[in-house]
């Protein structure tokens, strides 16, 4: 079964929804249930590529202007209106958090839970042989972190110690899938890898939160205020493509080749979901 890696890479805010919820956050971003890693579900993903092959590959219209027939292409990359296409779209996880820091510029926050998944990821799409893989042999305690430097760090409010550079091979797997060069250039400098606990303490409560508003367009009073949370600028995911057929995985190339950006979640008229792509794997 032939497949590609597809590196993405936050350029601005994302909000992944998992609908409405009744704690403090009104709509929180997707997470995994047992982890509570903030997840882009694969669905989102594949109608996010669907709407961009349409405007490729436009079907044949009405009289009235609505698509009667989806385009060939786009048929057999997605599938008809009540089937399922060749194209196996996986769920986007996460792997590089930005995480706040008061000791410097922020940093980019991994864990080795993370980096065993992208391993088994590289070896479930036969690219073993080809890419980089992130070597867990060091893993960091709780309250420590491996990564440039020395002494003490502090990340949001809590303080952590550096006890030794992260091993190169995390460095050189996680490049493969930094869609922009400029940003791979920061990485060895940004990037720290903690403990699973810690990391998954970030993962849950570091995330931006933004008070959103509806305004009476007479009186200028609140008509509805709600709290909604979003992945940051420069979260780093990635994701499996897997084909059941011949040339659906071509058709993704050619629309990442011609534009290799991606908008996904919602708030999409106000400028959120978009992703800088890299297709790796081939």
């Amino acid at each position: 079964m032939r497949s590609i890696i597809i590196g993405m890479l936050a350029e601005t805010p994302v909000h992944p929804g998992a609908g409405r919820s009744t704690g403090f956050v009104d709509l929180p971003v997707a997470r995994e249930s047992i982890t509570e890693y903030p997840v882009i579900v694969g669905s989102s993903l594949k109608g996010a590529l669907k709407d961009r092959a349409r405007d490729k590959w436009p079907g044949k219209r009405s009289e009235n202007g609505e698509e009667a027939a989806q385009s060939e292409e786009v048929e057999r990359a997605f599938g008809k209106q009540d089937g399922a296409g060749d194209l196996i779209v996986s769920d986007a996880r996460l792997l590089l958090l930005p995480v706040r820091s008061l000791t410097g510029h922020y940093k980019w926050a991994t864990c080795p839970n993370i980096l065993e998944r992208l391993s088994r990821d590289i070896h479930r799409s036969g690219f073993e042989k080809k890419l980089k893989i992130p070597k867990t042999d060091k893993k960091p305690e709780n309250g420590t972190v491996l990564g440039e430097g020395s002494g003490k760090i502090f990340l949001e409010e809590r303080e952590f110690k550096i006890v030794e550079t992260a091993d190169k091979s995390v460095i050189e797997a996680i490049d493969q899938l930094m869609p922009n060069r400029a940003s791979a250039e920061r990485l060895a400098r940004q990037l720290i890898v903690l403990s699973d606990d810690d990391f998954k303490w970030f993962a849950s409560y570091g995330l931006p939160i933004s008070a959103r508003n509806v305004l009476d367009e007479n009186t200028k009073t609140s008509k509805n205020l709600w709290y909604e949370e979003t992945l940051a600028q420069d979260s780093l995911f990635y994701n499996l493509l897997m084909e059941r057929g011949n040339g659906s995985i071509d058709l993704v190339k050619i629309l990442v080749d011609e534009r290799p950006y991606l908008q996904v979640g919602g708030n999409e008229t106000v400028g959120q979901g978009w992703f800088a792509l890299r297709l790796v794997g081939e």
